[in-house]
This record gives structure tokens, C-alpha cells and sequence, in this order.
């Protein structure tokens, strides 16, 4: 073998198993373990929920194990672009805005926000009808956004909290009138509770992509496209091979990943 040959194979056995390691080590999440039935935790502090199982079940076919690491919604992204942990999954939108500093997979869900009020209300025009109203958003959020863009300037009045379940306490308490979120999360960690009797749903479904994004997806850091691909081709083989069937069956009776 002459020395060239020798070099280039000397290089690629160094490559190859360094490739495999980054391949294997475990892959660090983040996730706010406060948004029912998403993520929460357990009477024990364990955390389970939808996000934490998809999460698994997207290391097991990937065959890496997945360290969980808690942060404060606020806190994810930034977390994210200081090397805390290598992705976050925690129910966070695909938007415009938040593209412009971290990259997403595709989409792993997709829901709609509702406004949650007093059983009874009706809001023929949200716009008008909010005015005077203190509606309470998860600070930096796809909801403080919207309700800061729009509502605000119709004259609402935001009020903005750490945790969705700091809103539904206040909401009870009657220091908000409404809290615009994620309607699953509305529906399950508030009005399928005791303390979510005597609200409701009002209002239509909030949608709009500048706002609310395309869908709920996986986010790494800026131009790490490696980590991204792997996680793409793990969320099409569950959908493939039922087990995203199976997690959603856990959780919800209708289809949450969407068109």
C-alpha cells in the first residue's frame, strides 16, 4: 500500500468510529413539565404526557437514549442556543419568528388555540368583546404573541405568566377574564378539572400561520441539520409503524397530528 493509500485509510478508520459515537451518545431534550396532557409531571415528579412519550418513542427508533432536561417555557429556546441541551420538544410551533433563530423538524402535531372564559360568555366580535378584558398568555409564547399583536391593540389587556397552570389559577381566582391557548390544553389540564367547572371554550379557533406556525415541531439549533434529519426520519417511522398511533391512543380520541 503506498503512503497516500495509507494516510486516506488511516483517516477514515479515525472518521468512521468518531461518526458512530456522535451517532450513539445520547441525545439531551428539553421540556417545560407543566402543560397537561403534553408534559407534567407525575404525583412522584416523574414526567410523562404526550410530548415525553413521542420523545421516547423518537430515541428508540433512533436508537439513542434521551436525556430529559426541565426548563421554564421562556427559557427553552435560549437554553437551546447555549448548548444546555440539543433539542427541544415541548409542544413548541413551527412560526416565522421563531425560525429566524432555531431550526425545526417537521411538524409532530398540530392544534388550534381557543380563548377559555366564563360558561355563558359570548363573543360576537372578540375584538370588541375583549375590550377591558385581562387575558392572561404563557410569556413567549405563540399566544402572547398573537394576543400582543392583536388583542392589545383593540384594548385588551395582557397579562403575562411563567406557566399555563399560574393562568388557569388566576382565571378561577377572577384576576383574568380569559387566556388564550392551545385547546387541547385548555380542554384537558383545565376544564376536565374541578376547578375548570363553570368555564368554556368560546370564541372561533385561532389558526393563523404568522402567528401560530405549521404545526408543533422539534427545535435544534441553527443549521443543525444532522440532528434534524435524524429526528424527521424517526417521526415518519413511528407514524409508519403505529406507534405514534399508539402514544396518541394514550392521550386523545381524535387524530392530534392533523392534515
Amino acid at each position: 500500500m503506498n503512503k497516500l493509500a495509507l494516510l486516506g485509510a488511516l483517516a477514515l478508520s479515525l472518521l468512521s468510529p468518531l461518526s458512530m459515537a456522535d451517532e450513539a451518545k445520547p441525545v439531551r431534550i428539553g421540556i417545560e413539565a407543566a402543560y397537561p396532557p403534553f408534559a407534567m409531571k407525575t404525583p412522584e415528579g416523574a414526567i410523562t404526557g404526550f410530548d415525553y412519550d413521542i420523545g421516547n418513542a423518537l430515541c428508540a427508533e433512533m436508537q439513542v437514549k434521551c436525556v430529559w432536561i426541565e426548563q421554564e417555557f421562556d427559557g427553552l429556546i435560549p437554553a437551546l442556543k447555549v448548548r444546555k441541551f440539543d433539542a427541544v420538544l415541548s409542544s413548541l410551533a413551527i412560526t416565522p419568528e421563531r425560525l429566524k433563530s432555531v431550526d425545526f423538524t417537521n411538524k409532530y402535531y398540530s392544534t388550534p388555540a381557543r380563548l377559555a372564559m366564563k360558561a355563558g360568555t359570548v363573543l360576537n366580535d372578540p375584538l370588541a368583546d375583549l375590550k377591558g378584558k385581562k387575558i392572561g398568555v404563557q410569556r413567549a409564547s405563540i399566544y402572547d404573541r398573537y394576543a400582543t399583536a392583536v388583542f392589545a391593540p383593540a384594548g385588551a389587556e395582557v397579562v403575562r405568566y411563567s406557566s399555563q397552570n399560574e393562568i388557569f389559577l388566576d382565571l378561577t381566582a377572577g384576576r383574568v377574564d380569559a387566556t388564550l391557548a392551545d385547546v387541547v390544553n385548555i380542554d384537558d389540564g383545565f376544564l376536565k378539572t374541578d376547578a375548570g367547572k363553570g368555564f368554556a371554550l368560546v370564541g372561533p379557533d385561532y389558526t393563523e400561520a404568522k402567528y401560530f406556525g405549521d404545526g408543533v415541531g422539534i427545535a435544534v439549533r441553527k443549521g443543525d441539520k444532522a440532528m434534524a434529519e435524524r429526528f424527521n426520519k424517526a417521526i415518519a417511522a413511528i407514524r409508519a409503524n403505529g406507534k405514534y398511533q399508539e402514544v396518541q391512543n394514550k392521550y386523545f380520541q381524535f387524530n392530534v397530528y392533523g392534515e
